[in-house]
């Protein structure tokens, strides 16, 4: 006998990766539960499994920025209250210093749908019933017909966990032109936002120690933020990166190139969620 739930909760973080750097991902979680029945004639109650498994999600993982410990690109890695790594990847040299909660150490070589539920797996049967013999967990993408980016950012003045400097998502780009579907800008915006990094240019300096790095930094309410990216990774915007404000800056930058053209931009952050501008 299974229990199922698909698409019990979706998860927005970044994790880095040896050849991209950091990428702003989201994935959906499916989860399927084996055993025996109880005397209510359950292998587990439906609100029990999905409240456990959702807030374990979201505590460990959403949000977050996810280090694969046991990968060679991993070169420093100082551990306590405060997290500082290095990364050195295809891009170049990735620095990060931040409160430990918006890290996700992981034991595992890369990052990876898989590797992840594996070890979450593990993590997760413990808190189970008995009753329970066996569980699978699921990571997918949305699936998406048409162009979408991968990007990270963090929110100095949210209140939740938003304010990380380095979480993400992966999200689809809808633009209409005069009252049509834009093809062709939505492909150019997708590549042009492909694994990045978008900053707020107040946050922002010239890494002192790294003349080929942006560095940005900012205190939040969690704590103390820094990140150091090589400047090809980055993408700077003169406002928040709230979706909102994200919208506004594709609606605004596209209406500079064709000012008589009647533009709408509709900007996902993440799974079915994003804002509208119209210029």
């Amino acid at each position: 006998m299974r229990l199922f739930v698909d698409q019990l909760t979706n998860l927005d973080f970044s994790y880095l990766d040896a050849k991209r750097g950091v990428i702003g991902e989201t994935w959906l979680a499916s989860i399927e539960l084996r055993g025996e029945l109880d005397e209510q004639g359950m292998i587990c109650d439906f609100s029990t499994v999905k409240k456990l498994i959702r807030n374990w999600l979201d505590n460990t993982l959403d949000h977050k920025l996810l280090i694969p410990r046991h990968s060679s690109a991993l070169s420093r890695l100082e551990d306590g209250e405060q997290q500082s790594f290095d990364w050195h990847c295809s891009r170049g040299l990735i620095h990060s210093s931040a409160p430990a909660d918006a890290h996700a150490l992981l034991p595992v070589t890369d990052i990876t749908p898989d590797s992840v539920a594996n070890w979450c797996l593990d993590e997760l049967k413990p808190l189970f019933p008995s009753s329970v013999i066996e569980l699978t967990l699921r990571f997918e993408n949305e699936h998406i017909d048409g162009p979408y980016y991968h990007y990270s950012h963090g929110l100095q003045k949210h209140l939740g966990n938003c304010q990380r400097i380095a979480h993400g998502h992966r999200s689809r780009i809808d633009i209409w032109r005069n009252g049509e579907i834009a093809e062709d800008l939505k492909q150019a915006w997708a590549k042009r936002w492909c694994d990045i990094y978008i900053g707020t240019e107040a946050h922002c300096s010239q890494d002192p120690e790294h003349q080929d790095n942006l560095l940005f930094s900012y205190e939040a309410q969690q704590g103390h933020f820094l990140i150091s990216l090589p400047k090809e990774h980055c993408y700077l915007i003169s406002s928040d990166s709230t979706v909102e404000l994200l919208a506004e800056h594709l609606a605004e930058q596209i209406k500079l190139a064709e000012p008589q053209a009647q533009i709408r931009v509709k900007a996902y952050e993440g799974l079915a969620k994003g804002a509208i501008v119209e210029r």
